[in-house]
């Protein structure tokens, strides 16, 4: 990470440098191209004061801590800055991941989008086994199943039918013409 340093009010040491340079490096595992920090370190009375500014990922993240000691301040601003880089980095997967879902969306739909968009209805695709049984049979099955209706293959037609639960506590048989 290229850092740049810049002292307000107190003498520039190589301690203090290479303390801030060996905190800002293990930032560099967290972003996916090479970023650059500018630190201001400063003391006015007995407040001392550690700013940092970092660009990377096309993200800017700015933290300021003021504090009795400056090496602690140094600690707490980049921890500062390390709960809004985790924060922002989330923010960023959370946008791809609706962006990705509303592209897909937009590709699934075939008819053209509404002003207004109605909520999306959730299709279930289940696959059936029909077996071969008589409409009898299947009232029985109807019986034991808490199911509201029942797909089989009707044993003397060999078509798909479906029954169903009524209102009214009676059955009903849907099949095809013919």
């Amino acid at each position: 990470m290229q850092t740049a340093i810049s002292f307000k009010n107190v003498d520039s040491s190589e301690h203090l440098k290479s303390y801030v340079s060996e905190k800002l490096n293990r930032f560099d595992k967290l972003f996916d191209n090479p970023a650059t920090a500018q630190v201001v370190l400063s003391v006015e009375k007995h407040r001392h004061s550690a700013e940092i500014h970092i660009t990377a990922d096309r993200m800017t993240i700015t933290g300021k801590e003021e504090t009795g000691d400056l090496y602690s301040a140094i600690d707490m601003v980049l921890d500062k800055l390390e709960t809004q880089l985790k924060r922002g980095k989330q923010k960023i997967r959370e946008r791809r991941t609706i962006a990705k879902g509303r592209t897909r969306a937009i590709r699934e739909e075939a008819a053209p989008a509404a002003e207004v968009e109605p909520p999306r209805r959730e299709v279930r695709i289940e696959t059936l086994d029909t077996k071969p049984m008589d409409v009898e049979e299947a009232v029985l099955q109807m019986d034991m199943s808490s199911r509201d209706f029942l797909a089989f293959m009707n044993a003397r037609s060999s078509q798909i039918n479906v029954i169903y639960r009524r209102k009214d506590g009676h059955y009903g048989l849907l099949q095809p013409p013919g």
